[in-house]
Parts: C-alpha cells; structure tokens; sequence
C-alpha cells in the first residue's frame, strides 16, 4: 500500500548555529504531520452521477484538537509533546474524505460543507475513535481508528444508511514517525471503505427513487 508521509517542521527562527527556536525563545516547535488519501479502487466501482457534500466529522473534545493522542489505560488520553497534526483531526479527515472521493474518479462533484456547497447528497459522521494506545505490559503501541457515516438525502432530509467502520494497526515503534504512519495504514483502510460504502448507498437510493 503507498503511503505518503509528509513530517513538516516548521522553523520560525534559526540560530547561527542552525538551532530552531520559537518566536518566543522557547524550545522548538512541534513536528508536524499529514495523512494521505485513498487514491486506488476497485475497477468494478460503478460512478454515480449525484453531488456529495462532505461535512466535518464530529469529535469529543478529547479529538478535536491538532494533537496526536495517545491512550496509557482505557481511561486516560495523553499527547505527544513534540509532534502534532497539520490541521485539527475533524478538519484533516473532511479534508482526506474529498481527497479520496476525487481521487475515484467516480463521482460528478464533492465538495465540504464549509464553502457552502449544496449537493443530492450530505455524508456526515462522527469520529469515535483517532489515538494510539500502549495497553500492552510489553509496551507495543497500536493506532485505533473508527468512525460512524451517515448518509442523508438532501430533497428529503432523511438518514438513508448508516455505517460505522473501525481499523486497528500495530506501530513499529513508539517513534512519532513509525506511530503517524500506522495512522495512515489504519484512516486509510477506513477512508477507502467509507468512499466505496457511500457511492454504493447514494446510487441504490437513486435508483429506488428512479
């Protein structure tokens, strides 16, 4: 599976040395990191001639946030201190849900809620489960991702399907980097799943209103 795996440290401020400071001359800024979308199918994907509008996932407090989780017992959330997201983790995920239904190629338009697109369709969904967790004694860390959909019918307003769709991927570390890309290997599998799940439920419901 490809991935594409793109740490951004940003410097704001460099000594003659080389060493990055912040603006406020305290330690350096985080590591940040991206997630990649889907970008292959299957062939027998049928394309859809509907719109889709993609609304920002809902998260608790715990998860609506740019930094990277990470759970000691199933009780607790803690954080990495030196590494965080490109954006919050709603608003990455929205933004990898257009990526991977353009990338299918599949589908006549979608667009995010945000910019203020109407379409026959609204995914909405809401993200449960986004951390890495060391619950083993022997300290491997595994990344749990799961998210519910729910797929409603503009001219209608109602709730035609609803799905919720879960990945568990071991790290091969605790390293950021080795823990990020089971990050990606975990939304991955869930952002392909949900793209085919979705054009699958929006093109039934078409075809029963046909």
């Amino acid at each position: 599976m490809a991935m594409l795996l793109r740490p951004l440290l940003i410097v704001l401020v460099a000594s003659l040395s080389g060493c990055a400071f912040s603006l406020t001359g305290g330690a350096p800024p985080p590591d940040l990191y991206d997630l990649s979308p889907k970008s292959t199918f299957n062939i027998t994907l049928a394309p859809v001639t509907w719109q889709l509008v993609v609304d920002e996932p809902v998260a608790a407090s715990s998860l609506d946030t740019d930094r990277i989780a990470i759970r000691p017992s199933p009780l607790e959330y803690r954080y990495y201190d030196k590494a965080r997201w490109i954006d919050r983790a709603p608003a990455l995920i929205q933004t990898l849900l257009v990526e991977s239904f353009e990338n299918s190629d599949k589908i006549v338009a979608v667009g995010r809620r945000a910019v203020g697109l109407s379409g026959d369709f609204v995914l909405k969904s809401e993200l449960r489960e986004f951390q890495a967790e060391r619950f083993d004694a022997k300290g491997g860390v595994q990344v749990r991702v799961r998210i519910t959909f729910k797929l409603v019918k503009v001219a209608s307003g109602l709730i035609i399907a609803s799905t919720s769709l879960e990945r568990v991927e071991n790290a091969q570390s605790d390293a950021p980097q080795d823990i990020v890309q089971a990050f990606d290997n975990a939304l991955g599998y869930v952002l392909k799943r949900a793209v085919t799940w979705t054009l699958e439920q929006g093109q039934r419901s078409q075809d029963a209103d046909s």
